[in-house]
């Protein structure tokens, strides 16, 4: 299947080949009428109107379908022309001069856009064709073979330059290809890694988190929030990625994640705030985070959300007042700040920034806005 860039070339070839015809039939229909004689004035003007006619057809003709019939109807029209030389003194006067331009340039410009075969086949009838005729009405000129033979030869540096052209369209093509198939698998390959990356940084906020608490002793085995905390961390691992086509409430999400984190957590927002799911999802995940640190680092259970903004561009502020630690001092391996906080909100364009001091407490807060702003 031809690709762009040839699709490309076939049209500029035909473009180009009725331009070229459209501006030489002019000029060679005035060599015609400059050199006949008074007498066979009418018939080469009827011949050479006949051309001109034609050629404007044709070059209007072509622009409009890709097929050879056009070619065909050209090659009837050009034999008739050179049938002309029996009503004229075209052999007499040697005035077939404007005929042989006129197939010279019908065979080269057919090498544009036609197949291989039909190029060849068409160059070799137009010229055959001529040379029969011309010998027929009494040439005995031998230059006549040897201009002929020219005709030929031109076609065929015509055609081997369109090839030239037609294999360079053809590798732009498959280089095209190549870097659009290089761009669907680099595509796939980050959708790839951004999924695994939201699933671990999942698994870190949800089961992981609830499993380390109990391992580590800061929650009974027997609680009895437990049970229902461990199915809200499936719940969140079974679900796929939000859809950003639709809109959650972000108010609801939060109230959710301040109702399962067992914090005393005062939530400052307006009733309710509409955003694209995908967003309203980061942020969810984002505080939930950001609380169970509070949770299980900050050695207390007073915390605060601060909600503020619009549907278009919002800031979230988590806060507590617990002991506070130095934010250059944290591993690189901790995944909960790093890929939890902040390579979600990277993930949507937005921003997180965490400030803490030991002995002050921490804030976290979460800035988003709509690309289209």
């Amino acid at each position: 299947m031809a690709g762009q860039a040839e699709l490309l070339l076939r049209r500029f070839g035909r473009r180009y080949a009725a331009v070229v015809r459209l501006a030489t039939v002019l000029p060679i229909g005035a060599i015609a009428m400059l050199r006949v004689t008074p007498e066979h004035l009418p018939a080469t003007a009827l011949a050479v109107g006949v051309a001109v006619l034609w050629t404007c057809g044709y070059a209007w003709w072509l622009q409009r379908t890709d097929g050879g019939l056009p070619v065909a109807v050209d090659l009837v029209v050009l034999l008739g022309v050179c049938l002309s030389v029996f009503g004229t003194d075209a052999v007499e006067r040697t005035n077939i001069g404007w005929i042989r331009l006129l197939v010279t340039f019908a065979c080269v410009t057919y090498q544009w856009h036609t197949s291989l075969r039909t190029g060849v086949v068409a160059a070799l009838l137009a010229d055959g064709w001529l040379v029969a005729v011309v010998t027929a009405a009494g040439s005995e000129d031998r230059d006549l073979w040897i201009s002929q033979v020219w005709i030929l030869v031109a076609a065929g540096l015509s055609r081997a330059a369109w090839l030239l052209v037609r294999r360079a369209a053809e590798r732009a093509d498959r280089m095209a290809a190549d870097a659009a198939r290089a761009h669907r698998d680099s595509s796939v390959a980050a959708a790839v890694r951004a999924e695994e990356r939201e699933f671990a940084a999942a698994l870190h906020d949800t089961a992981a988190a609830t499993l380390l608490m109990v391992g580590s002793g800061q929650v009974r085995e027997d609680s009895a929030w437990l049970a229902a905390q461990a199915r809200r961390d499936l719940d969140r691992l079974r679900s796929g990625p939000a859809d950003a086509s639709r809109h959650t409430d972000l108010v609801r999400l939060l109230a959710a994640e301040v109702e399962a984190v067992h914090l005393d957590v005062e939530l400052d927002a307006p009733a309710r705030l509409p955003l694209p799911s995908d967003v309203a999802a980061v942020f969810a995940d984002a505080t939930r985070e950001a609380l169970n640190n509070v949770r299980r680092h900050a050695g207390t259970t007073q915390a605060s959300i601060r909600l503020g903004g619009d549907g278009r561009r919002l800031h979230l502020d988590i806060a507590d007042g617990g002991r506070g630690f130095s934010p250059d001092d944290v591993p690189v391996t901790r995944r909960g700040l790093r890929e939890s906080v902040h390579g979600r909100l990277n993930r949507i364009g937005g921003t997180a920034t965490v400030t803490s001091t030991v002995g002050a407490g921490t804030v976290v807060r979460l800035e988003w806005r709509d690309a289209g702003e």
